[in-house]
Formats: structure tokens, sequence, C-alpha cells
């Protein structure tokens, strides 16, 4: 039984959401919960938000029970880019892509 949470278009890049995601990779879900909580970093508490919304669905959909749950994968795709322009001197400009990622955590029943 493998249940999976999923958000599109997050407004970060993709590289920056991947490192969060490898510390809780093979994680139980209460271990995965208490080191996105006390992280810094902005994609924290993003993937903790989508990891409740995993467990959410696994406790409502499959009837799985919490403390048996495992971080299973959790892989973040790059999203689409907005293209900006920044106004330089003498007429000219710099292009800004503000970045966003597809983020997708998978959570299972410990084996």
């Amino acid at each position: 039984m493998e249940v999976s949470a999923r958000l599109n278009n997050a407004p970060m890049s993709a590289q920056k959401a991947r490192l969060v995601g490898d510390q809780i990779r093979g994680l139980p879900v209460e271990k995965a919960l208490s080191v996105l909580k006390f992280s810094s970093k902005k994609a924290a508490a993003i993937i903790k938000k989508l990891l409740d919304s995993a467990i959410a669905n696994a406790e409502h959909n499959e009837s799985a029970d919490i403390d048996d749950l495992v971080v299973k994968t959790v892989f973040v795709n790059e999203g689409a880019s907005l293209k900006r322009v920044r106004a330089r001197a003498k007429g000219r400009a710099n292009h800004i892509l503000k970045r966003t990622c597809h983020i997708t955590v998978k959570v299972a029943e410990y084996e």
C-alpha cells in the first residue's frame, strides 16, 4: 500500500526543495515531521504540509495506522519558470527566472 500527495507549481527552485526532500526520504513519518518542523528552510514548511496531507490520505482512504507509516519516496521535478524583466542602466534589461517545482511525497506502511 502506497499513498501519495502532490503539489504542483510550488514557488521555489527544485534544487532548494530537493535538499529538504533528501533529508526525510526513508524516515518514519514521526521523525520526518520533527525534522521538517525544526528546519529553517522555506521548503520545509511546504513539504511538511504535503506530508501531513499524504498521512491523512493514507489514514482516510486506506485505513492505515499512522504509527506504521514511513516516507517511501520524495521527488521534486522542475516546473514552469515565470519570466520577468528588471530594468537596468542605459536602457538595458536583465532577465529574472522565478522558478517553480512539482513535489510528490509517497508514504507506505513499514515492512
